[in-house]
């Protein structure tokens, strides 16, 4: 017969890349075909649970909140387990704010390469609902092998920067890092070089 299902564990409101998700594991001794509802209440609204639809009995085990959660404002999101007729309790994660918590990815480098310039743009993965945002860039140009970095700082995500590459010679290689201000600035991890070579004779 059917008993009631274990209650969700590891209960986290994730923010990672932009994004934010709530991730969960199964209860121990949980049935192979659980499914999972979720729910998310903002500071503003204590005690007013609002229903996600594309996270009402599903099987995963993760629910992506990142356009659906108000902006600016600490929320937190519970989960329970469904079996037939039967739920688990409500297990709830801690409180996030987008902006305060947001773990910043590196963003992807467009690099052109034109005759005695280069042309760069950063590309960010973003959840469209936070397009409009003023994420910004650092971007290091080196030569390969040489620890000079010339950098260049707070570059905003729509600008393309045009470096002149008159006098540079040889493998050049560049790297990025997304920045945003909140209360203080938050910085992800500089992106993988591209490196590219310039002025080649022959």
């Amino acid at each position: 017969g059917h008993v009631q299902p274990p209650p969700p564990q590891n209960v986290t409101l994730l923010s990672k890349d932009f994004d934010m998700i709530l991730t969960w594991t199964p209860g121990e001794g949980s049935p192979r075909d659980v499914m999972y509802t979720v729910r998310y209440e903002s500071q503003e609204r204590m005690g007013k649970w609002i229903k996600v639809p594309h996270c009402k009995n599903i099987h995963r085990t993760s629910c992506n909140l990142t356009c659906v959660l108000p902006n600016f404002v600490k929320v937190r999101a519970r989960v329970k387990a469904v079996f037939g007729r039967f739920q688990s309790p409500w297990v709830e994660s801690q409180f996030k704010e987008y902006y305060l918590d947001v773990e910043l990815a590196p963003p992807v480098l467009n690099v052109n390469v034109k005759q005695n310039s280069i042309h760069v743009n950063a590309f960010f993965p973003l959840a469209s609902c936070v397009e409009s945002l003023s994420w910004m860039y650092d971007l290091n140009l080196w030569e390969a092998g040489s620890e000079d970095k010339k950098q260049y700082e707070g570059i905003f995500r729509k600008d393309t920067v045009t470096i002149d590459t008159t006098a540079l010679r040889g493998n050049y290689c560049l790297s990025a890092r997304s920045s945003f201000q909140s209360i203080d600035f938050k910085h992800s991890k500089f992106s993988q070089p591209v490196c590219v070579l310039l002025n080649q004779e022959g």
